[in-house]
């Protein structure tokens, strides 16, 4: 391979540097006064849930900032550079996972009354599969931070010489910090202003990399001739990395498993002072992925469009496909004092709010799951403590864990590599609890170790033995327009290395695209759980709680109340079989109640503790706390 005289980026000036720690400064401001703001509210669930009061259009923006990650910001155009625009179908699988989670899960969690999404575990099954489940999201969402903190921070340095140590730390501190000292609502808002830092970041790269490529139609003829405008595939084949149907039916059970039941949203979702603002801020936070997806998709296309002819990872100039995207930035922007940073300002907004939204989830589910599970009686005083301490645990185990992350490769595949290979299962336990009444706990347990085993056995098949380029199919990348170091190549003299022996699943089940190692877990946990329920005894539906089942029946027998009801084997759903209390908690009436304490339901204390209907917004809200609202 010829080696080419790399044409140099600049590096970051004092303005970059202004620019980036005004960032970290606003950052730990929104923290600094939310302490000193709520400083007399005391209470662990002020602090891990704002009260339940907080309104949508601060929680929309927090749920976008927190999922478009630096992972998006970095590693999205890279993905649209290499193998073409096929990546945008995700707005598509964005949309079902929305649709699915506001109008299947939310609800079901924000009747409950719940704070930690695993409390809804116990409630349906029993302890046993609710510290199970808790013990696995806590080892997923501590190894996936470590990829978001560590994968831009190497990327940013080896193009920019943005100090790698000094980032990682950063990042680890200020997330802390302002976590700690704010707790939920610190968080939520500082979200919000790093989303429209990130917004503006692309934006700066958008502007400058339309005009270096000659304009809008310049730039998509370029792209279009360089094949990065075919979108649809729909190639079946479940091998093929990116097609239609992997991008949209792996990528909605990948985004699923993140979304619908992932402490990180819902925790959100349930802070909210009404079921219809959680809703809302889910449907707005769809905008603001569609809008972070575009700008990441078309950031893609102007850079092929740049660098048609002289690629500068087959060229050497960068030596990870992760580092185009800075390279390209500190190429079109390196003149202008400032907007280099801005742009990494961009990319650190997302590592920030992912890792803050990480470290604050942590501290949620450790706290309500565990700690409070072996102290029963903590005064609210001590339990906010814990809570602090927590947030401090988890801060150092995250930035820690940054360390291992570098083995990982890509940063989108190894991000949603993790979040398939646990969030599969997990969206299968939980899909069970709601959709499958008979389920009992022994069928919800097996299949969850069912779905981890086969999910974990694909997504490490997938890591040791990776597919060929025969099923990931890039694009070509050129570099005749580069100039050579020497006139003569240099001719290579050594043996040609013999390919090493793979087993006979390396090209086939190992091979599987990852977006479906997601499917496969929440198919073998389902089918598992199932099965284990039929051989075990399943449950009575008049034994289970309804407040803790999702009817989906009823959209498929609106017509007939007699087929509906069938339906719902044998789960009271009936409106007049619920009672509502005066504090706005409700319960099933005595003469509907069965003749025992519920298997599987929801105990007095908890009942009390439960959302309230509001008859006037048709919705249910967080009744009897008070009513401050903070947007």
């Amino acid at each position: 391979m010829p080696e080419f005289v790399s044409p140099g980026v600049g590096v970051f000036s004092t303005w970059d540097y202004v620019v980036f720690a005004a960032l970290f400064v606003v950052s730990s401001g929104i923290g600094i006064f939310f302490a000193v703001k709520e400083r007399k509210k005391a209470s662990s669930r002020e602090f891990l849930v704002g009260g339940k009061q907080m309104s949508c259009v601060p929680v929309a923006l927090s749920l976008t900032a927190s999922f478009m990650s630096a992972v998006t910001v970095l590693g999205a155009p890279s993905e649209v550079y290499r193998f073409g625009g096929a990546f945008v179908l995700f707005g598509f699988s964005y949309s079902m996972v929305v649709l699915f989670t506001a109008e299947l899960f939310v609800p079901v969690f924000y009747r409950s009354g719940i704070t930690s999404t695993y409390e809804y575990l116990e409630l349906r099954f029993n302890k046993t599969v609710r510290i199970a489940a808790t013990l696995i999201y806590i080892m997923q969402t501590i190894v996936y931070t470590g990829v978001v903190v560590y994968a831009p921070a190497l990327a940013l340095n080896q193009v920019t010489g943005f100090n790698l140590w000094g980032s990682i730390f950063a990042t680890g501190i200020v997330c802390t910090f302002y976590c700690t000292l704010g707790g939920l609502k610190a968080v939520v808002w500082t979200d919000a202003f790093q989303m429209v830092v990130m917004v503006l970041g692309f934006l700066t790269v958008l502007i400058q990399g339309t005009i270096v490529n000659g304009g809008l139609t310049s730039a998509w003829e370029k792209a279009e001739a360089g094949s990065r405008l075919l979108v649809f595939d729909f190639d079946p084949d479940p091998l093929r990395r990116h097609t239609f149907w992997t991008i949209t039916v792996g990528g909605t059970f990948t985004w699923l498993g993140i979304y619908g039941v992932n402490q990180s949203t819902i925790q959100r979702c349930i802070s909210c002072k009404s079921e219809k603002h959680a809703k809302l801020a889910l449907y707005f936070n769809l905008i603001g992925l569609w809008v972070i997806l575009g700008c990441a998709v078309f950031s893609g296309l102007l850079m092929f469009a740049y660098y048609r002819n002289c690629d500068p990872w087959t060229a050497g100039f960068v030596s990870a496909p992760d580092q185009l995207m800075p390279y390209f930035v500190m190429d079109i922007l390196g003149s202008f004092p400032g907007l280099p940073g801005l742009f990494v300002a961009c990319a650190f907004s997302g590592t920030l709010s992912t890792v803050a939204a990480s470290i604050n989830a942590l501290a949620t589910v450790t706290y309500e799951d565990l700690v409070k599970n072996c102290f029963k009686n903590l005064s609210n005083r001590l339990g906010t403590w814990i809570s602090k301490g927590l947030c401090i645990v988890f801060g150092v185990a995250c930035t820690s864990m940054a360390v291992a992350a570098s083995q990982m490769g890509g940063v989108v595949q190894a991000a949603l590599s993790i979040h398939g290979m646990c969030g599969g299962p997990m969206l299968g336990l939980f899909s069970l609890g709601i959709l499958f009444p008979w389920t009992n706990w022994k069928g919800a347990a097996g299949g969850l170790v069912m779905g981890i085993a086969m999910s974990f056995w694909v997504g490490i098949g997938g890591f040791v033995y990776p597919a060929g380029p025969d099923k990931a199919f890039p694009l070509p990348l050129s570099t005749n327009s580069c100039l050579p170091l020497n006139i003569t190549d240099i001719i290579s003299t050594l043996a040609p290395t013999p390919a090493p022996e793979r087993p006979a699943l390396a090209d086939t089940w190992y091979c599987m695209s990852y977006l479906y190692y997601s499917a496969v877990g929440w198919i073998a946990t389902v089918i598992a759980g199932l099965l284990i329920t039929s051989l075990t005894g399943p449950n009575r539906g008049e034994d289970v709680n309804p407040v803790l089942i999702r009817p989906v029946c009823n959209l498929l027998c609106f017509w007939s109340e007699k087929y509906k009801k069938m339906c719902w084997c044998g789960v009271q759903h009936d409106a007049d079989c619920m009672e509502f209390h005066d504090n706005g908690a409700f319960s099933m009436k005595p003469e509907t109640s069965t003749n025992k304490e519920p298997q599987n339901g929801l105990n007095k204390d908890t009942e009390n503790t439960m959302s309230g209907y509001n008859s006037e917004e048709k919705s249910y809200s967080n009744a009897g706390l008070s009513k401050d609202t903070y947007f």
